[in-house]
C-alpha cells in the first residue's frame, strides 16, 4: 500500500513540474513577442520614407513613433505633430506604419517606436537622407584657347550628402583630376581640376565632367564644354601627277590646315607672280596647268597665313617629254633584266663552287724519316732516315 501510494505522489509531482515549465515557456513566448520591431530606413532628400514598427504580440496595448527631438508624431492612430509631411499609413495593435513625404536633411536621425508595456519596450530605427549633389559647373574655359597655352578646367558640384566622386572625359576616353572636398553643414561641395597644355588636337574636343553618387542612379548629372583652338597654318601641296609630262592636265592643291581658316592661299613660282595666268588657274587653294609644257619647270610656292602666323611650302615641277619617258621605262626594264640574270648566275657558281670545295678537302702526306722510331740510338736513327730517302716514292703532296 505504501508502495503504491508513493508511486501516485511521484507521479503527481512530475506532473506538476511539466506544467510548471510549460507555463513559465508561454509566458516567455509572450513578453519577447512583446518587444517592437523596426528597420533602418535611407532614402534621397525629397523622396518619401516609410516607418513601420511591429509587435508578434500585443495584449491591446498601444504603439508610438517619436521623431530624434523626442516629439511625438503618432500614438497609436492618433496624430500628435502638426507636420503635413507626416501622414498615418496604417494603424493596429500589431502595426504602427507612418510616412514623411518630401524628406529634408534635417529629417535625418534616431526615430523610436514605443510599446506601452509595464515596462515600457522600445526599438529605434535609424534614418538616412541622401543629400542629391547639384549639376555640375566648368570654370576656368577661355573661347578661344591659344596654341601653347596651359590652362586649368575646374568642375564644382554642391549639396552632395555622403560627398560624391567627379570623373572628366576627354571625348569618351576618362582622364585623372585632382579632387578636393569641402564640407558646408551636413552637405559637402566637392571640385576637380584638370590641368592642359593646348596643342591644335584640342580643337573641337568635348571635356566633360561627371557626377557619380548614390542618389543619381537613375539620372546621372553631368556637363561639357568643348574646347576652340586657334594655331596657326600649317601647308604642304599635293600634286594629281606622280611623273608629269607635256600636255597633260596638272593641278596642285596646297592643304592648310589653321583656325581660323588661312586668308585665300597665294602662289609664287621661282620667287615671282605666275608667267602665264591664261594655262595657269588659281582657284581658292588650288593651282590649275591646262596643259603642261617645259616652260613650266620650275619651283611653286604656296604661302597662306592668318593672324598668328604665316607658313609655306615648295613644289618643284620637272615637265618630262612623253616619249623621253617611254624610251627610259624600255631602258629601265632592260638594265633591270640584265641585273636580274647577273644575279642568278652569280649565285649559281657560288653554290657549284662551294660543293666542289666540300667534296676534295686538301692533303699532304710524307713518309720521311720512315723507321726511325725503331732505332736503338739516335745515329742509328740518322742512318734510317737517309736511306729511307732514296726509297722516298711514298711521299706525295697535294694541292688546292
Amino acid at each position: 500500500m505504501n508502495i503504491k501510494s508513493n508511486l501516485i505522489f511521484t507521479l503527481y509531482t512530475i506532473y506538476g513540474i511539466l506544467l510548471k515549465v510549460m507555463a513559465s515557456k508561454g509566458k516567455v513566448r509572450g513578453i519577447s513577442g512583446q518587444y517592437p520591431l523596426v528597420q533602418n530606413m535611407t532614402v534621397t532628400e525629397g523622396g518619401t520614407a516609410n516607418l513601420t514598427c511591429r509587435v508578434e504580440y500585443n495584449d491591446n496595448t498601444s504603439l508610438q513613433w517619436s521623431n530624434p527631438a523626442q516629439q511625438t508624431l503618432f500614438f497609436g492612430d492618433k496624430k500628435a505633430l502638426r507636420d503635413n509631411r507626416i501622414e498615418l499609413v496604417h494603424a493596429s495593435w500589431s502595426e504602427l506604419t507612418i510616412s514623411i513625404t518630401d524628406v529634408a536633411l534635417s529629417d535625418e536621425g534616431m526615430y523610436t517606436c514605443s510599446l506601452f508595456t509595464m515596462p515600457v519596450r522600445t526599438a529605434k530605427a535609424y534614418l538616412t537622407v541622401l543629400g542629391v549633389p547639384e549639376k555640375p559647373e566648368i570654370d576656368g574655359l577661355t573661347k578661344p584657347a591659344l596654341e601653347g597655352d596651359h590652362i586649368t578646367l575646374t568642375c564644382i558640384t554642391q549639396g552632395s550628402k555622403p560627398a560624391a566622386d567627379l570623373r572628366w572625359f576627354r571625348n569618351e576616353k576618362e582622364i585623372k583630376g585632382a579632387k578636393e572636398v569641402n564640407a558646408s553643414g551636413k552637405t559637402f561641395t566637392v571640385r576637380s581640376s584638370l590641368q592642359l597644355h593646348v596643342d591644335r588636337n584640342d580643337d573641337g574636343v568635348a571635356y566633360t565632367c561627371k557626377v557619380d553618387h548614390v542618389a543619381l542612379a537613375q539620372a546621372p548629372q553631368q556637363a561639357t564644354e568643348v574646347l576652340e583652338v586657334h594655331y596657326a597654318p600649317r601647308v604642304e601641296i599635293t600634286p594629281s601627277l606622280t611623273v608629269p609630262q607635256e600636255g597633260q592636265y596638272l593641278k596642285l592643291e596646297c592643304v592648310s590646315k589653321a583656325n581660323p581658316s588661312p586668308d585665300p592661299v597665294m602662289w609664287t613660282k621661282d620667287g615671282g607672280d605666275l608667267p602665264d595666268l591664261e594655262r595657269m588657274i588659281v582657284e581658292g587653294r588650288e593651282l590649275t596647268f591646262t596643259s603642261l609644257n617645259k616652260t613650266d619647270n620650275g619651283t611653286y610656292r604656296c604661302e597662306a597665313s592668318n593672324h598668328l602666323g604665316t607658313s609655306s611650302a615648295e613644289y618643284v615641277l620637272y615637265v618630262y617629254d612623253p616619249n623621253a619617258v617611254g624610251q627610259h621605262g624600255t631602258d629601265h626594264a632592260l638594265i633591270g633584266g640584265v641585273v636580274a640574270v647577273v644575279v642568278f648566275v652569280t649565285l649559281c657558281l657560288i653554290i657549284v663552287l662551294g660543293r666542289y670545295l666540300a667534296r676534295h678537302k686538301g692533303t699532304y702526306l710524307t713518309n720521311e724519316a720512315k723507321g726511325a722510331d725503331d732505332a736503338p740510338d739516335a745515329d742509328t736513327a740518322i742512318i734510317n732516315a737517309e736511306g729511307n730517302h732514296a726509297h722516298a716514292e711514298e711521299k706525295k703532296e697535294y694541292f688546292i
